[in-house]
């Protein structure tokens, strides 16, 4: 009768969860972002009024009434418009060269010679001077090119979050959708002035000021464009070569 080792059964489990993890993984329900959680109008309690011929309680019903966002808790839809092109060049070349040659002098009409035993090839010979020559260059040559270039179109519709002293309005909101194996997230936050909002409730992304737009996702998809975490050490700072 053969009997599995306490190792064995132990390494077989974990490598069943850790394959049940992954799997359930790749199908995770969208992650909410409280940074960029809707806002909800804020409750007050309705005035105690009798019903009548005209007014009926509980029935607000305003004839002359702008339908733009203005106070918080108010839908307002973004029109994302963002695009963006960036090249830069850069060429470096430096040259230097330096020389030195100081002849032997001539003292009182004669040009010294000496003899230094044991340390100049020539010393027995006699023929050592100061005549001394130094030359000495460097080159170095740089170049670097960069082009970037992004676009993102689309809509999303967000939440009135805050009303600015000056009427400004702080809004912020996300969207998240759940695509095969993965998700994906739209996210934006910014201070969009009234005067900006069109007559169907909208704003285009470029109008929205300190704008915070991010575009991600998660799952099988994006995790299979995302560089491992040895090949990111290696282009790291902290590789020295």
């Amino acid at each position: 009768m053969k009997t599995r080792s306490f190792a064995s059964t132990t390494f077989a489990t974990l490598a069943v969860l850790a394959i049940g993890m992954s799997l359930t993984g790749c199908n995770s329900a969208p992650k909410r972002d409280p940074g960029f959680a809707a806002s909800l109008p804020a409750y007050r309690p309705m005035d105690a009024q009798g019903n009548g011929a005209i007014f009926q309680t509980g029935h607000n019903i305003v004839l002359f009434e702008d339908n733009k966002a203005r106070r918080i808790g108010d839908l307002l839809t973004v029109r994302l418009t963002e695009s963006t092109n960036a090249t830069k060049s850069a060429s470096t070349t430096v040259s230097r060269d330096q020389s030195a040659n100081i002849t032997n002098p001539t003292i009182l009409g004669s040009t010294p010679s000496f003899n230094l035993p044991g340390i100049l090839p020539l010393a027995s010979t006699g023929n050592n001077s100061l005549e001394t020559a130094i030359s000495a260059g460097s080159d170095f040559e740089g170049g670097g090119d960069s082009a970037q270039s992004n676009s993102l179109n689309g809509s999303i519709t967000v939440t009135v979050a805050d009303v600015l002293p000056n009427g400004y309005l702080y809004v912020r909101g996300e969207k998240r959708l759940n695509l095969n194996q993965g998700n994906e997230y739209v996210k934006i936050a910014g201070i969009v002035r009234p005067l900006d909002i069109q007559a169907d409730n909208s704003v285009p992304s470029t109008k929205i000021a300190d704008a915070t737009i991010i575009y991600n996702g998660d799952g099988a998809t994006a995790e299979s464009n995302r560089m491992g975490w040895l090949a990111r050490f290696f282009n790291s700072k902290a590789f020295p070569f």
